[in-house]
């Protein structure tokens, strides 16, 4: 099992593709393990490349956009068009079903989403 450290945005961008690969790797298997091991190092990566403390929910959909090359197109697909963007703008507060929407699609932490924030006048 070939671990390597991840220390630039494209070792975390291919680590979380192979993250989405082994995601339903069943316990005790190798596949698991390996899953379990990446997973880690994403999790220590991104603490140190983006500390979340400091992110509201829109930046955080913003950061997760740029950190996994995602688009506007790709946030239309699961939140809908023109909810997108009003959110993204701060036009519009996201709704519990966009947030339920966004961490089954994109895996974003629920509690990540449900903070306050402020909305633009």
């Amino acid at each position: 099992m070939d671990i390597f450290p991840i220390r630039t945005d494209e070792d975390h961008r291919n680590a979380v593709r192979e993250i989405e690969q082994l995601w339903d790797a069943q316990e005790g298997t190798d596949e698991f393990n390996r899953l379990d091991i990446i997973a880690t190092l994403v999790e220590a990566y991104e603490a140190r490349r983006w500390p979340i403390a400091d992110l509201d929910p829109v930046d955080t959909i913003k950061a997760e956009m740029e950190l996994n090359g995602r688009t506007l197109t790709d946030l239309t697909k699961v939140i809908g068009k023109s909810r997108a963007t009003e959110i993204l703008k701060r036009q519009r507060p996201l709704t519990l079903a966009m947030i339920r929407k966004l961490h089954e699609a994109w895996r974003i932490p629920a509690d990540r989403l449900v903070g306050e924030y402020k909305l633009s006048s």
